[in-house]
């Protein structure tokens, strides 16, 4: 195994040393990684940021596309032949269509590459040709990023803090009564551990149903071809003195490390190591309206989803001789146009205190961390309308459900995102006076013009921030 490991290093860093060369000699190649827990708008966020920067008039806050520097765009094959193209075709037509709707989640990894032939800056600018730019966009499912933490930790200390969450939470009752009385040192019977694996992923659905982030191991969520296998087989105990061999504690802990081994790491060695720069996509306001416990999860999330990282500087030596690094990570609050644009710093705020930890690590270690309050797709218009004598800032959209015209107005955020931190951190189980409301919109019919993308918030920041340097 270690010298397996060994000649997969050495085969990675070989490669790292034909892609630095390849990118500093000819044509650079970003690879962007998308992620974000179940719902944040990951698939919506690579459609519009592709959408819009083959039509690009509302990417004004691109320097490179207002200085007129981006000259094309254009799709063409990933260089990753194993792994499945990101559907933007049917995506964009899903968003974009006739019947407009929200398109399928994500379940699994996929790839898109998008270049751009782009006019160098600068004053010898108009003796150089244009270059070609490509943007390598990987798209995969935050909760297979929460499983690199499990990497650190063995089977019991795993079981542990999973049962000491069971027992806080009303989803786990369940799980709970199943393992009362099973006796992990007893032989293993394969039925029964299928059924404990069974009970723990619906309580792991369950959980994330109810607003909850670590929800781990991510692939009994999402597990596509490994449905069934023993590798997926396999749920938390409690710790059985003296389990002897062939015992169920000892198969449970046997296949956690087999899913560490043959899941993870591979995930980890074959797409998230390459990363050069990530978006973190996170449903703030759905986290807001679920409750200070439902907000403080999701601030442990960020903080763990950060140790995936080995975020840094990644400068082209280092790249050669010690492989990539993510040099810049945009933590991104989604559906910002659930609220009115007077609310949207207020959001941006509260996103900023949320990550702190998580960015001032970042930070810590060289990357350029940035927190930003988008939509990726406008659903909703603005106005104001008089209620009880007040004026009330409102949005007014499409409903998902029942597919009715509706102004909405949710409240307001607090101005200092402490308020929300300390109720989080404090245990409180309500805030906002109960008001905070949350509505889910569908998307609007759109008649786009020649050379316009679908209309966004700050989804053009989000780019500049990601891409810009480089363009």
């Amino acid at each position: 195994m270690i010298i397996t490991d060994l000649a997969n290093e050495v085969s990675r860093r070989v490669e790292a040393v034909g892609d630095g060369l390849s990118e500093a000699l000819f044509e650079p190649v970003i690879r962007i990684g998308v992620t974000g827990l179940a719902r944040s708008g990951k698939t919506v966020f690579i459609t519009s940021l592709v959408a819009n920067l083959l039509d690009r008039r509302r990417m004004s806050q691109v320097a490179a596309i207002a200085e007129g520097r981006v000259l094309g765009s254009y799709l063409q094959p990933q260089p990753d032949v194993t792994v499945p193209r990101f559907d933007y075709e049917n995506h964009r037509a899903a968003l974009l269509g006739p019947d407009p709707h929200w398109p399928e989640s994500t379940r699994a990894v996929s790839e898109l590459r998008l270049s751009l032939k782009v006019q160098p800056a600068g004053l010898l600018a108009g003796f150089q040709k244009p270059r070609t730019v490509h943007l390598d966009i990987v798209d995969y499912p935050g909760e297979w990023l929460l499983d690199l933490a499990l990497l650190d930790k063995s089977y019991e200390q795993w079981s542990a803090e999973v049962l000491d969450r069971l027992v806080t939470r009303a989803e786990g009752a369940g799980y709970l009564d199943t393992i009362a009385g099973v006796d992990g040192s007893a032989i293993l019977e394969e039925p029964q551990a299928q059924h404990l694996a069974q009970r723990f992923t619906d309580y792991l659905h369950a959980a994330r149903d109810a607003g909850y982030y670590d929800c781990t191991p991510g692939r009994f969520l999402l597990p596509g071809d490994l449905a069934g296998s023993p590798v997926l087989t396999f749920a938390p105990l409690p710790a059985a003195e003296q389990a002897p061999r062939k015992s169920l504690q000892r198969e449970m802990a046997r296949r956690f490390e087999a899913y560490k081994a043959k899941v993870v790491k591979p995930f980890f060695q074959d797409h998230f190591s390459r990363i050069d720069r990530q978006v973190v996509l996170v449903d703030a306001l759905g986290a807001i309206h679920r409750g200070p416990q439902a907000v403080a999860d999701m601030r442990q999330a960020m903080t763990d989803i950060l140790t995936a990282f080995r975020p840094g500087k990644n400068a082209f030596l280092n790249r050669l001789l010690l492989g990539k690094r993510v040099e810049r990570i945009l933590f991104a609050a989604t559906k910002a146009d659930h609220l009115h644009h007077r609310q949207h710093g207020k959001l941006t705020a509260i996103m900023e205190a949320l990550t702190r930890d998580a960015r001032d690590r970042a930070q810590f270690a060289g990357a350029r961390t940035r927190s930003l309050a988008l939509a990726s797709l406008r659903t909703t218009v603005e106005e104001t309308m008089d209620h009880d004598g007040r004026s009330l800032d409102c949005v007014r959209g499409t409903l998902l459900d029942g597919g009715k015209q509706a102004a909405f107005y949710p409240g307001e955020l607090p101005d200092d995102p402490n308020h929300i931190l300390s109720a989080a951190k404090s245990g409180a189980t309500s805030w906002l006076q109960d008001d905070y409301q949350f509505m889910a919109f569908a998307p609007a019919k759109l008649s786009l013009k020649p050379g316009f993308g679908p209309p966004h918030i700050r989804l053009d920041r989000a780019a500049q921030f990601l891409i810009g340097d480089r363009l």
